[in-house]
Formats: C-alpha cells, sequence, structure tokens
C-alpha cells in the first residue's frame, strides 16, 4: 500500500559528478513510502551513481537528499549508519561472499548489527531463505547455485534486518526471461509482506511496467532528468519523445508533433 501523505525520500537539485565531469545536474524527485519506485535511462546515463548517492556511497556535488525530511548528507555519520542499518541492497552479482555459505553470508548483517544469539540467528537465516524460495540452501556456498538463486540469495541477506527501504541495482542483470519474471514476482511479495519501500535501477521494460509505482528518467545527452512519474503514463502521455521511445523502444525514430 502506497502512502502518499509524505514522501519518504526527497531529491533537491541534486548534482553528481567526478571531479570536473557533471554526470547529472538538476535532479528533483520525491519516492512515496511504500512504492516502488524505477531509476531509469540509457546507459551510461548515472543510474547507477544515482543510487550511490541515495545509499551512502558517493556524496551529492550539490543539492541534496532527504529521508523523511531529514538531510541525508548533512546528518552525522552515526546518523547515515544508522539509516544504512535501515536498508537493504541487492547488487547486481548478488556480492555474496564466495568464501561463506549461503546461510553466512545472511547471518553476517544479523552478527554485526544485533545481540541476538547464535540459535536465534539461525532460525532467521532459514526464514529469510524460506521467504525467497531457497529453504534447505543454508549449507551451500554461492558457487554451488545458479545465477538466479545467488540474487535471491542476495536479496534474503538484504531483507536479513526487516529493512524500511530496499535498493536493487539492475536485479534481472543476466538473468533468462523466466528467472526475471519470477524474481519480479518476489519482488512485490516482499513489498506487499514487508511493506517496504523499493527503489530499483533497470532498463528492463517488463520488469519497469510490472513493477513500477513511479520512476526518474535520466538522459544522458542533456544531462538531467527528463521526466518523473508513473512508467505507463509516461509511456503514452510524457512530453519528451525520448522516453516515450525509451519505454516503447521504437524501432524507427519518431517525429515530434509540432
Amino acid at each position: 500500500m502506497v502512502d502518499t501523505a509524505s514522501p519518504l525520500i526527497e531529491v533537491r537539485d541534486l548534482t553528481m559528478a567526478y571531479g570536473d565531469f557533471v554526470l547529472q545536474q538538476k535532479l528533483s524527485f520525491s519516492v512515496q513510502r511504500g512504492s516502488i519506485f524505477t531509476i531509469m535511462g540509457e546507459s551510461g546515463c548515472g543510474k547507477s551513481t544515482l543510487l550511490r548517492h541515495l545509499i551512502g556511497l558517493k556524496h551529492p556535488a550539490a543539492g541534496g537528499i532527504f529521508y523523511s525530511g531529514n538531510d541525508f548528507w548533512r546528518g552525522s555519520e552515526k546518523e547515515r549508519v544508522r539509516f544504512m542499518q535501515n536498508s537493504g541492497v541487492l547488487y547486481q552479482s548478488g556480492a555474496l561472499w564466495s568464501s561463506m555459505t549461503i546461510g553466512e553470508n545472511i547471518a553476517l548483517p544479523l552478527q554485526q548489527f544485533t545481540n541476538l544469539s547464535a540459535a536465534v540467528i539461525d532460525e532467521i537465516v532459514e526464514f529469510k531463505l524460506a521467504l525467497v524460495g531457497l529453504q534447505g540452501f543454508s549449507g551451500y556456498l554461492p558457487s554451488a547455485i545458479s545465477g538466479g538463486m545467488r540474487k535471491r540469495a542476495g536479496l534474503a541477506r538484504a531483507i536479513a534486518l526487516d529493512p524500511e527501504i530496499l535498493f536493487f541495482d539492475e536485479p534481472s542483470a543476466g538473468l533468462d526471461p523466466i528467472s526475471s519474471k519470477m524474481l519480479d514476482d518476489l519482488i512485490l511479495e516482499l513489498r506487499a509482506s514487508l511493506g517496504a519501500t523499493i527503489i530499483i535501477v533497470t532498463h528492463e521494460l517488463p520488469s519497469i511496467f510490472a513493477l513500477a509505482d513511479d520512476s526518474v528518467f535520466l538522459d544522458n545527452e542533456t544531462r538531467t532528468m527528463l521526466a518523473t512519474g508513473n512508467p505507463k503514463t509516461l509511456a503514452t502521455e510524457c512530453k519528451s519523445i525520448k522516453v516515450r521511445q525509451f519505454l516503447s523502444r521504437s524501432l524507427h525514430p519518431l517525429q515530434e508533433q509540432k
């Protein structure tokens, strides 16, 4: 259920840069509590870099990012760490420790950030694995399971601490269409069961249309956002022809209406 009363995340006039090179500028959008929000755009436009700004891995060149009205980057390091404990991240590869079992990977944040006993942590690990359809795989190494299963194991680790916010970086990358659809369905199930707010970097149209309540489109030519809104609406009503082409995957250039 999307809460439209007040946004959980607000990005205000954000500029992202590497040294003197400005990747994106004048980004302003909000993410509602309980929504699934996609970050869209062509390759190289800065989607993953925006995600890094949102999760505290890269400092903005200008502008601000606000969580529940609090300026994330003007707060203390302690406050940012507290925020990170209330969020989970699924990276493209799953980013599992190869020398640790699936269960050990999922247990790691619980061991680091809670005072729970080993027995309770083991119970939580098995519960999280069951949520993502991997019950019984706790003792397997990441190399012993498929790519799709590694993604789900990474997701189980991301939800280990019952986060309020989940971030996904190209979750369907490298997956076949069936596995990708299964992951999309799992994301919807987790949103329903956890009530989490979910931010997804993706260029996969089936996932965008199946999952997103809202979105932002980043453009690598103008180096700013071209649109924000529900992708299904943007596909037919957006004023930007580039956004409409992206969302329809047009094979032939469209002529701008006069």
